[in-house]
């Protein structure tokens, strides 16, 4: 669930942290619902008023949750609890410090595959490929492992927000597509 509330110029606002004052307006993290014509109305409907809202609302949203997430494997890496690399990220992997896995939109599923063999139970998390990059101040980044705790569950939980706002299919993280699973 997405919150937003209205502004004082009395324009819909995206509330993803949930902390803006004001009546909040629930309405599902998905990419269907933001877009829909219906959605306007009833955001006029539960602010009881006539409001303005932003032709490029699910777009913000998205926007909004990309932040969200770089901001969390960011606070995680100054915590020492998110390594990068592939090597690094196997060690904490084999060695049981690992909580929850995160790789970028372009990794290759096959080298995923080493990178987690004997490991499937651990949640995955794929995010676009600017949030490890610019979290860890690389040019590029394909994989990093979190510790278990609160900041691997604030990212879950945002992860689960953007896949539902992106409006687009995140690759698989198994590699392993549908067909391939019924066969």
């Amino acid at each position: 669930m997405i919150r937003f509330v209205v502004s004082p110029e009395n324009r819909v606002v995206p509330d993803l942290a949930a902390k803006l004052p004001g009546r909040g307006m629930w309405l599902s993290a998905s990419r269907d619902v933001l877009d829909s014509p219906r959605t306007r109305q009833a955001f006029a409907r539960a602010a009881k008023a006539q409001v303005s809202v932003p032709d490029c609302l699910a777009d913000l949203v998205e926007a909004g949750l990309v932040q969200r997430m770089l901001d969390a494997v960011s606070l995680a890496r100054r915590a020492g609890q998110v390594v990068c690399g592939f090597q690094k990220c196997r060690e904490w992997l084999t060695s049981g410090r690992a909580g929850v896995v995160i790789r970028s939109e372009s990794a290759s599923p096959d080298e995923f595959s080493r990178l987690v063999s004997g490991r499937r139970s651990l949640p995955v998390v794929t995010v676009p490929d600017r949030v490890l990059a610019s979290a860890f101040g690389r040019d590029r980044a394909v994989y990093a492992v979190m510790a278990p705790g609160a900041l691997a569950q604030r990212l879950i939980a945002e992860h689960e927000r953007f896949s539902g706002v992106a409006g687009r299919p995140l690759p698989d993280p198994t590699g392993v597509s549908k067909e391939q699973a019924e066969l």
